[in-house]
């Protein structure tokens, strides 16, 4: 839901750095990398309990997660590099909320598996959907350039961010911003599941 303003406010200080880097000889593929090394450094750091270490961390890869389309934009677009880049970040999804697990199991265990839950089923029908889209030859700029068909819903990448930044700050409320976000997740799936049958 908030995607589409984000990128409206943070693309072009990206696609600024994105050249630069590119410039640079840095690789889209490398930026995608180094962002999913500090997302799991993030979920470790949360696993200890250093909350807002792993928040500054899960802030940097996000940063990088914006910053790697900006270099391929500069460059030059790959299948492989759009591939990658949506293999971690569903990686990314799974980690963090599996970190607070980890963190405390006793007090979030349940709430995190829900989610965990919610997230499955809300990644499998967008990738279903980008799947039948691609077959349709269906085109979206919706949330920009993208290796894949990306379809809006109430929970996307800025909403789940900051849920996980709520997280960190409040660590104590994980179970019930879990539950909760695991619902709208779930209505996220739902709706696109009426929107895949109201298309196809």
């Amino acid at each position: 839901m908030l995607d589409g303003r984000m990128r409206l406010i943070i693309g072009p200080a990206l696609d600024r750095s994105g050249r630069a880097l590119a410039r640079a000889g840095v690789s889209a593929d490398a930026v995608t990398l180094a962002g999913f090394g500090l997302a799991l450094a993030a979920a470790i750091l949360i696993a200890w309990q250093y909350y807002l270490a792993g928040l500054f961390a899960l802030g940097f890869s996000r940063f990088a997660d914006g910053l790697d389309g900006a270099v391929a934009r500069a460059t030059r677009k790959t299948d492989f590099g759009g591939f990658l880049d949506i293999v971690l970040d569903f990686a990314f999804y799974g980690a963090i909320p599996l970190g607070f697990v980890f963190a405390d199991i006793q007090a979030n265990g349940v709430a995190g598996a829900v989610l965990l839950f919610a997230f499955y089923v809300n990644g499998a029908s967008f990738l279903a959907f980008a799947v039948l889209a691609e077959k349709h030859g269906l085109q979206t700029l919706a949330r920009g350039e993208k290796s894949l068909f990306f379809t809006t819903g109430l929970a996307e990448a800025s909403e789940t961010i900051l849920v996980f930044i709520a997280m960190c700050i409040l660590p104590g409320w994980f179970p019930i911003l879990a539950w909760v976000f695991a619902a709208l997740t779930l209505y996220t799936a739902l709706s696109r599941i009426v929107l895949a049958a109201r298309t196809f």
